[in-house]
């Protein structure tokens, strides 16, 4: 198991920027593909970004592409998401999710392929 824990939300003006981090228990980070998701309330979970075991594949929702980063520190049993130029539809709860991976490259996108949650952490936007 690996349990989750994202820091680095908070109140953030328009343009600006946030980083945001999750990290991981346990020594078997490295097998697990990680990703990124929003969800708002009354919403379905959205997908934001993904990132491969090796982190040397990802992948962007078109909503945050060109603007968002993610990136991982097998290590530091961490991964991270970069936002810049934050837009008030980027406000919302954002969670990190882990899925155990026999592939060094492969990514998931959907929610439900995803076995461990973080509790997420608020980003808010202020226009």
């Amino acid at each position: 198991q690996v349990q989750l824990v994202e820091s680095g939300g908070g109140l953030v003006q328009t343009g600006g920027s946030l980083r945001l981090s999750c990290a991981a228990s346990g020594r078997t980070f490295s097998t697990y593909a990680m990703g990124w998701f929003r969800q708002a309330p009354g919403k379905e979970r959205e997908f934001v970004t993904a990132i491969s075991r090796n982190g040397g594949y990802t992948y962007y929702a078109n909503s945050v592409k060109g603007r968002f980063t993610i990136s991982r520190d097998n290590a530091k049993n961490s991964v991270y998401l970069q936002m810049n130029s934050l837009k008030p539809e980027d406000t919302t709860v954002y969670s990190c999710a882990a899925t155990w991976m026999a592939s060094l490259v492969t990514i998931r996108t959907a929610p439900e392929q995803y076995d461990y949650w973080g509790q997420g952490t608020q980003v808010t936007v202020s226009s």
